[in-house]
């Protein structure tokens, strides 16, 4: 089973695991999505490992409902999170215009004043 994704306007709209024979029969358009693709690579199942065999990479990212499809990347891109991210090419990804804190206290982004905040 593989998983599609609906596109309209640009838009995914719904994500389903289906075999292609019955995403044939559907009306609309629907563009295959990798589970286990994220930021451009593909990793291997249930882990944070990068696969070896990285053409199983699609579309830079998991296709999730509210993502657009950009035809010419070729990619599935995540909604912007607040309006100071920055979009990363390479990845199809944002990011905050600060690196979020790593000492293992959780954050959340304040888009007030640009910072990462303690929970």
């Amino acid at each position: 089973m593989t998983h599609f994704a609906n596109i309209i306007d640009g838009k995914v709209t719904n994500v389903i695991v289906a075999e292609q024979e019955f995403i044939n029969a559907l009306q609309g358009d629907w563009i295959q999505t990798s589970y286990n693709t994220h930021g451009g690579i593909h990793y291997i199942p249930n882990s944070n490992e990068p696969s070896l065999d990285q053409s199983k990479a699609l579309r830079k990212n998991y296709a999730g409902k509210g993502y657009t499809y950009d035809a010419i990347r070729d990619a599935f891109i995540p909604p912007l999170p607040y309006p100071s991210w920055i979009f990363v090419e390479d990845t199809c990804n944002w990011v905050s215009p600060v690196a979020k804190p790593t000492d293992g206290l959780r954050y959340e982004w304040d888009e007030s004043t640009l910072t990462w905040k303690t929970e």
